[in-house]
C-alpha cells in the first residue's frame, strides 16, 4: 500500500492555542511536516484533499492517559487496536501506563511498546515507565536507562506509592533526569475492600465506601514532599472537590504540579452505580454532584490544565462479575471529544478552542513535548492534526468501537462534537471513509 507524502486540509477552522491563532484556512503537509498554513486556497495537484469545512483543524490530540494492556493483557487491549481506538477517537498521540504483566519497568519493555507501535503505524505511542520495580513500591525501577530507551514520564500507576520515604525518593529521582511523575492519589490504608464512594448509595448496595480524603492525603503529603524538591508533579484522574483545592493551592504557589481529570468524572456521579451497575465501578470511584461541578470548573478556570480519559479496557466476562469483584475502569478514546462537548461546550461552560488547549497543549507540555512542537499547528512542525466537527450530534455506539473492549459508561448517549480526521505522523486517516484504518 503506498503512503501518501502529501496531504491538504482544506477549507477548516484552524487552531492553534500556542499562538492564539483562529482562522478560517488550508493546511498543506509534506512527509512529516506542517509545510503550509494559508488563509487562501492552496493549489491541490497531486495531494490528497481532507475536506474541512464546518470543521476545526487543530494540533493532534494527545491522550497523556491509556492503558493498552500489552504485555499481558490482550484479551482487553493491544498496542495496535488500542493505537487504533485512539485515531477513532481522533487522538494522534497516547502515552500509556505501566499497569501490565509484567509492568513496563525497564528499558526493555519501553522498546518493545516502541516498536509495536512502530509496527502498527496508527497513532504514536509514548510510554510511561514504572516508578518502582513491578510497581511495587520497593525498590527504584531503572528510571535513568528507560529515560534513554523513551520513556517519557513515570508512575506506579494504578497504585499510589504508600512509602513516604520511597516517595521522596522517586521525586529526586524524577528531578534529577527531568521526566514528570504520575500520581495515582490513593492512600491504601483508608480503601481497603472499598469499591464506590462513600456514601449513602454505597451503604444502600452494601458496597464498600471509598472516602474522598483517600486521595487528598496522598495528594497533600506529595505536594508538601515536593516542595523542596521542584519535580513535575501530575496527579492522575481527581475525582474529589478537595483535590481541586490541593491543586489549586499548590498552583498558586507556583509549584510545578498539575492535574487531570476525566470525562466520566466530569459528567457522571456514583448514582451510575445504582444497580450494582458495574460499568460505572472506576478508580477513583465517581463522586457527587458538588465534586463533578468542582471539577468542571477547575477545568473551565485552568487549574486542572490537562484532560485525560484513564482508557482502561476489561473484557465482558470481567465486568459481569459481582460488583466488589469486577475490576476497575472504563474505556474513553472514542467518546472522549463528545464528552468533553458534552460536558464542556454544549453546556455553555467553556468554547472549543480552549477545550482544544487542554487536549493538546497541556498534555504536551505535561510530557516535555511542546518544545518539540507536539501540541502545537505551525508550519514546519509536526504532521499531527485533528480534524474535529463541533457540530455533529451523534449517538454513541461501544458495538461499533475499533477497541477490543466495550466497557464505555457513555454507550447510547448523544454526544456533541466528533472527529473526522486525524493527521499522525504524517499518516492521513478520514474517519468519514470506509475501511479508514487502512487508508494512509
Amino acid at each position: 500500500m503506498a503512503t501518501e507524502t502529501t496531504i491538504l486540509i482544506r477549507g477548516g477552522r484552524v487552531i492553534d492555542p500556542v499562538r492564539a491563532f483562529d482562522a478560517t484556512g488550508d493546511v498543506l503537509i509534506q512527509g512529516e511536516r506542517v509545510m503550509q498554513i494559508s488563509a487562501t486556497p492552496i493549489a491541490t495537484s497531486g495531494t490528497r484533499v481532507i475536506d474541512a469545512d464546518g470543521c476545526i483543524v487543530c494540533p493532534g490530540l494527545i491522550d497523556p492517559h491509556v492503558h493498552l494492556r500489552e504485555p499481558g493483557g490482550e484479551r482487553k487491549e493491544t498496542i495496535r487496536t488500542g493505537a487504533e481506538s485512539a485515531i477513532a477517537g481522533g487522538f494522534s498521540m497516547v502515552a500509556c501506563m505501566p499497569n501490565t504483566q509484567p509492568a513496563l519497568d525497564l528499558p526493555s519493555l519501553v522498546d518493545f511498546v516502541r516498536l509495536k507501535a512502530g509496527e502498527a503505524k496508527l497513532a504514536r505511542v509514548r510510554v510511561v515507565g514504572a516508578a518502582t520495580v513491578g510497581r511495587a513500591g520497593d525498590r527504584l525501577a531503572p528510571m535513568g536507562a528507560m529515560t534513554k530507551a523513551g520513556a517519557v514520564a513515570f508512575s506506579d500507576d494504578g497504585d499510589g506509592i504508600a512509602s513516604a520515604a520511597m516517595m521522596r525518593r522517586v521525586l529526586e529521582t524524577c528531578r534529577s533526569i527531568d521526566r514528570p511523575f504520575f500520581q495515582h492519589c490513593q492512600e491504601p490504608t483508608l480503601t481497603h475492600d472499598a469499591v464506590m464512594n462513600e456514601g449513602p448509595l454505597a451503604a444502600k448496595l452494601g458496597l464498600g465506601g471509598w472516602p474522598a480524603v483517600a486521595e487528598e492525603l496522598m495528594f497533600e503529603r506529595d505536594v508538601r514532599l515536593n516542595a523542596s524538591i521542584g519535580c513535575r508533579y501530575h496527579a492522575q484522574h481527581l475525582s474529589s472537590a478537595g483535590s481541586v483545592d490541593i491543586l489549586r493551592r499548590a498552583r498558586a504557589a507556583g509549584q510545578p504540579v498539575s492535574g487531570e481529570a476525566s470525562p466520566h468524572h466530569l459528567l457522571l456521579t456514583d448514582a451510575a452505580c445504582e444497580g450494582w451497575n458495574t460499568i460505572a465501578k472506576v478508580n477513583p470511584p465517581l463522586r457527587t454532584a458538588d465534586d463533578a461541578r468542582a471539577l468542571r470548573d477547575a477545568v473551565v478556570d485552568g487549574t486542572i490544565s490537562v484532560l485525560a480519559t484513564d482508557h482502561a479496557p476489561h473484557t465482558a466476562s470481567e465486568k459481569g462479575r459481582d460488583f466488589a469483584s469486577a475490576p476497575f475502569g472504563c474505556i474513553g478514546l472514542e467518546s472522549a471529544v463528545g464528552m468533553y462537548g458534552l460536558a464542556l461546550v454544549k453546556s455553555g461552560a467553556m468554547q472549543w478552542p480552549a477545550v482544544i488547549e487542554r487536549m493538546t497543549v497541556g498534555p504536551a507540555r505535561l510530557l516535555g513535548l511542546l518544545e518539540q512542537g507536539f501540541g502545537r499547528l505551525f508550519e514546519g512542525g509536526p504532521a499531527d492534526v485533528s480534524v474535529i466537527d463541533p457540530r455533529a450530534e451523534w449517538k454513541i455506539d461501544a458495538s461499533t468501537f475499533r477497541s477490543r473492549s466495550r466497557n464505555c459508561p457513555f454507550d447510547g448517549w448523544t454526544a456533541h462534537g466528533r472527529p473526522v480526521a486525524v493527521v499522525a505522523e504524517g499518516r492521513a486517516f478520514d474517519l468519514r471513509a470506509p475501511h479508514w484504518a487502512t487508508q494512509t
